[in-house]
């Protein structure tokens, strides 16, 4: 009788603790189901549209001849081009690609778009001379527009408005990096563990 007693208890005790094992387990999974969506959630609101936006000026004289007669007679044209641009420099994080590695807790992004550059200039036209013989033309405001577009891809290089879109960049990437940090995940960039602002700052730069 008491041999009965004790197997049934035995048994007993084995249900209780599996049950309890099983009821630990789901509620562990759940933790990470929760932390799972949670970041996805995060990274949907850090995926938007970064835009920066930049003004330019510049002045340029445009000038053309037409010669003729084995170039003896030469007709020019020549007008004074002021140009008024507005720049924007934008990362479209939607287009970001990454991983989510649930058992191990890591967040790996695998790319980051690159920066979309658009040019929008107000061309105004002064002083303009020309002649019959050489007027102006569909093709001169085409070879303007494409110099103009040109001189103004060597200033955005040497200013500082795609520093300033790069920041902004990762100041929104920082957010998931700290919110990885706060939940105990970790996040991986070209094969990194990022762990700061500054080695985000450092890793990040495109």
């Amino acid at each position: 009788m008491l041999k009965r007693i004790v197997v049934v208890s035995g048994i007993v005790l084995a249900v209780i603790l599996a049950f309890r094992y099983c009821e630990f387990k789901k509620n562990d999974d759940d933790g990470i189901e929760y932390n799972t969506n949670l970041i996805q959630q995060q990274i949907l609101n850090v995926g938007k549209l970064v835009v920066t936006e930049g003004h330019f000026s510049e002045v340029i004289t445009y000038k053309n001849q037409q010669k003729y007669f084995m170039n003896m007679i030469s007709f020019e044209k020549k007008a004074l081009v002021v140009v008024n641009a507005n720049v924007t420099v934008a990362y479209d994080l939607h287009k970001m690609k990454y991983d989510i590695d649930e058992k191990n807790k890591t967040i790996t992004i695998l790319t980051i778009p690159k920066e979309e550059i658009t040019i929008n200039p107000d061309i105004q036209f002064y002083d303009v001379e020309q002649s019959k013989l050489n007027p102006f033309t569909g093709d001169d405001y085409n070879k303007i527009n494409k110099s103009v577009k040109a001189n103004l891809a060597k200033k955005i290089d040497k200013s500082t408005l795609k520093t300033n879109a790069q920041n902004r960049l990762i100041s929104e990437l920082s957010k998931i990096l700290i919110m990885t940090n706060s939940m105990g995940w970790k996040l991986q960039y070209n094969g990194k563990t990022i762990e700061s602002e500054s080695e985000l700052n450092q890793d990040l730069k495109l």
